[in-house]
């Protein structure tokens, strides 16, 4: 008889406290349900926003990569530029778009709009080799337009994996400037950095050679 008192007053004390706790541990559990629904739809969501992104990039690739763009295309790419960087715009496929974006614009001979693309993602990327990549773009856009020390100021901030192509970046602005010995040291630095690492850089020894041949003339 004592087990079974000791057996109801288990039964009594759960029914108890259940009475007391059950509806806000039912409440816990349809929350945590809910939680676990929600991260699903937001995953499911992520995944689904990528693959339109990734989509929308590869018709701006196939676009672009056309031997001679039309009007019609043109205007195409950058309603895509502007589709994948407004819906997208912390994505991978944002920051290669606005490269992209900077290409053509540089094409269409619209020096600002390149210059803005570029900044846009030396400002916002979080990624350091596209960011890097901008910087050198940038950089040559400055030197075109005679802003040789301010490309040496862009090209400060150009990652280690593209040291070679800043090398010879920073060597083509020392050599605007008339620094003959620093556009040397620079040229001949990328050319070294580029062997290091196994990287081709077409016409840098041309530039090298060059710059032998006037300091012969004079």
């Amino acid at each position: 008889m004592a087990e079974l008192r000791t057996e109801e007053e288990q039964l009594e004390a759960i029914k108890r406290w259940w009475k007391e706790n059950g509806t806000s541990l039912i409440a816990g559990v349809a929350i945590a349900a809910a939680g676990v629904f929600g991260w699903n739809a937001w995953q499911d969501y992520q995944a689904s926003q990528g693959e339109a992104a990734s989509l929308r990039y590869q018709q701006l690739v196939d676009l672009t990569g056309r031997d001679a763009l039309g009007d019609d295309a043109r205007r195409r790419a950058e309603e895509l530029v502007t589709e994948i960087t407004d819906e997208h715009g912390t994505t991978l496929y944002a920051d290669l778009a606005r490269l992209l974006d900077a290409r053509l614009a540089v094409e269409a001979d619209d020096r600002p709009r390149a210059r803005a693309a570029l900044e846009t993602v030396i400002e916002e990327s979080e990624r350091g080799y596209l960011e890097g990549l901008a910087r050198l773009r940038l950089a040559r856009l400055q030197l075109v337009e005679g802003e040789a020390e301010t490309a040496l100021t862009t090209l400060e901030g150009v990652s280690e994996a593209l040291a070679a192509q800043r090398a010879e970046v920073v060597g083509d602005a020392q050599h605007a400037l008339g620094r003959v010995d620093q556009a040397r040291q620079a040229w001949q630095e990328a050319l070294s950095l580029a062997e290091q690492h196994n990287q081709p850089l077409y016409g840098v020894q041309l530039k090298l050679d060059d710059l032998g041949t006037k300091e012969a003339i004079l």
